[in-house]
């Protein structure tokens, strides 16, 4: 019998339950990004300290019992009694949702935490956390446990410094791992000391590796995001003798914006707000962006620099090999969406369009051989990208519901739904061949990919758009290509699953597309459209029993387990070279059935990091990729070489 639906089956959660209840509310999600993402939301406290002027220095500590503390040297955490609560300022924030100083523009003229929800909902998400504040002379301290007071404030000691330190361990009931990761947590540190010129992050990880050695790195960078740039372009050659950079204010907006140009042939342009990052750009990229096109333009024009009067650049032209950071400081910021990647302010675009537009207009005057590099290379992108019209024109239907032009080594499904379609990306044709045999033709497409496609970190666009095996893959994608003409909505799949061997070269041909993708077509890495297939390794065979396993680990377990049983049958192993040595029904079975596959979604979290890896990995310099495999090459396993 179905229950009553009456006042009584409204349940009114109080205090934190509701965050403990719906964490990935707050925190995105309950893996390894909502468990780092806690440390994020108490440092961004101590950075917005530091925005305000009151803090120079702050402390980031990984625990031997795998907790984390953060130190900062700010005007600490206000412990008098809140009036309307009856409980000191401490308490209320850490166990109140939107209570904080956010909210008073006399507090935090700027901030990154806007919604007054952070530090509540790190102790509401740690199985203890301890609130230390150094302030008026005193030492005060309070302890929770699972978001709940264990003792009202108390007074520990005196001092003559101030600032306030919250360690925490997060819960394991709430997380699926409570490991914290030094090297996420280093990158995003790295990432704020850069933003923030003359603030000294440091951070420090006290368990011990084999060795018995601890990590600890100490960020300071006087140069700002001058120096940013010079780290994102470290493996690339830059074109000009040295960084761009200008700062100013213009309409009541701070700008510090910092560019150069390096001899590839994409290009990388990170946008913040707040120290925030906003990987959907928004209206501070516009403004630049267009400034950036128009100075160029008017330059070349006013100097003779174009055979042509009429000629103009277009800005994918004036931002080929372009490395760009623009950061801005907004009082009120309107974010589109609640994940805070996209700016709305309008007033935004104007300022920073102002400020790009006067400076560089300024600097190209002043640095004629440094402007005459930049328009040259600009030059050099509008001739291959006239060379690469007609390539392109090859690649564009006239809707996602057009097949007159689809690959015609493409196997099409029949559902028309994009949204309900996928398409696997298959390496060679012997397993495209198994993969045709053995999908669900409903919703399931196949294009082969003959051998690697090529490393598009090393080449221009009309290259690029003359390979046969791209050119089939943005055709089957239907959403054009380039900054000016792709569009999401064309996508015909939503899916895009990359099934390659699960040896070396399976994986080189899976870094070339995963490279492609990211420096072509971002927006399907960002939108999560992007997934790898997970082809097991084993097949092992006892009877008629079979079991599939996808690592040497899993191998050896069901191994132990087969040979522990009460059967003597002897047990057969065979390891899968290459997809093509699965008939259809065993790819399917493994590889491509909703119902029992594995897959992995593709995700840029960190767009400065990400960029570096690729530049490293698939650029033209040894030295830097060799050092990064040997780093990472205790990492591996499993892997046949």
């Amino acid at each position: 019998m179905t229950k009553n639906y009456n006042a009584e089956a409204i349940t009114v959660l109080k205090g934190l339950e509701a965050v403990r209840k719906r964490p990935a509310m707050y925190i995105g999600d309950i893996g390894r990004r909502g468990l780092h993402h806690l440390v994020y939301e108490i440092v961004d406290n101590s950075v917005d300290e530091s925005l305000a002027g009151y803090c120079d220095k702050i402390e980031v500590t990984i625990h031997e019992d795998g907790s984390v503390s953060v130190l900062d040297n700010g005007r600490g955490i206000p412990v008098d009694i809140q009036k309307d609560q009856n409980k000191s300022a401490l308490e209320v924030v850490l166990t109140i949702l939107h209570a904080g100083g956010k909210f008073d523009k006399e507090s935090y003229k700027v901030s990154g935490g806007l919604h007054g929800v952070g530090v509540s909902v790190v102790n509401a998400l740690s199985e203890w956390l301890e609130a230390v504040v150094y302030k008026d002379g005193k030492i005060h301290k309070q302890t929770f446990r699972r978001g709940a007071p264990q003792h009202d404030i108390e007074v520990i000691g005196e001092t003559n410094k101030t600032g306030t330190y919250i360690r925490f361990k997060p819960d394991f009931e709430i997380f699926s791992s409570v490991e914290m990761e030094y090297s996420i947590l280093e990158d995003r540190l790295r990432e704020l000391a850069f933003l923030n010129k003359n603030l000294r992050i440091r951070i420090k990880d006290e368990r011990r590796d084999e060795e018995g050695n601890v990590k600890e790195s100490d960020f300071k960078f006087e140069g700002g995001l001058k120096e940013f740039v010079v780290y994102l372009d470290e493996f690339r050659p830059s074109i000009i003798d040295e960084p761009i950079y200008f700062e100013g204010e213009a309409d009541g907006v701070p700008v510090e914006v910092a560019l150069q140009y390096n001899t590839s042939y994409g290009k990388n342009i990170l946008t913040f707000v707040n120290n925030i990052n906003t990987i959907e750009g928004g209206t501070h990229l516009s403004g630049f962006k267009t400034a950036l096109t128009r100075c160029i333009n008017n330059y070349g024009q006013k100097n003779g620099l174009f055979k042509k009067d009429s000629f103009i650049l277009s800005g994918e032209d004036t931002r080929e090999g372009l490395t760009a950071i623009i950061s801005v400081k907004v009082q009120e910021p309107q974010f589109e969406g609640q994940t805070k990647t996209k700016l709305g302010n309008s007033e935004v675009k104007t300022a920073v369009d102002k400020m790009v537009s006067n400076y560089l207009t300024e600097y190209l005057e002043t640095h004629p051989s440094t402007a005459r590099k930049i328009i040259d290379k600009s030059l050099i992108a509008a001739r291959t990208r006239e060379a690469a019209r007609k390539a392109r024109e090859l690649t564009r239907r006239k809707s996602a519901l057009d097949i007159g032009n689809l690959p015609g080594k493409l196997a099409d499904c029949s559902e028309k739904d994009p949204a309900l379609c996928e398409m696997y990306l298959v390496e060679g044709d012997s397993a495209g061949g198994s993969a045709k045999q053995g999908r669900d033709q409903s919703f399931q497409a196949i294009l082969p990919l003959r051998g690697k496609i090529l490393n598009v970190e090393k080449a221009r666009i009309d290259k690029i758009l003359n390979n046969e095996e791209i050119r089939a893959m943005i055709t089957a994608c239907g959403t054009g290509f380039g900054e000016d003409e792709f569009e999401l909505e064309r996508l015909r799949y939503h899916k895009i699953i990359i099934m390659t061997d699960a040896d070396v070269d399976g994986s080189h041909i899976m870094t070339l597309l995963l490279t492609f993708f990211y420096r072509y077509m971002p927006d399907l890495i960002d939108k999560g459209h992007i997934y790898i297939a997970q082809p097991p390794l084993y097949r092992i065979k006892k009877g008629k029993s079979e079991f599939y396993v996808y690592n040497e680990d899993q191998r050896i377990a069901k191994i132990k387990e087969l040979e522990s049983g009460e059967s003597s049958t002897k047990i057969e192993v065979q390891r899968y070279k290459g997809l093509g040595e699965m008939n259809p029904e065993q790819l399917w079975s493994t590889t491509m059935d909703p119902n029992t596959r594995l897959l992995k979604q593709v995700q840029a979290e960190d767009a400065a990091i990400v960029d570096k890896v690729f530049s490293t990995l698939m650029g033209d310099d040894v030295p830097p990729r060799r050092k990064f495999i040997q780093d990472n090459a205790k990492y591996v396993k499993n892997l046949d070489v």
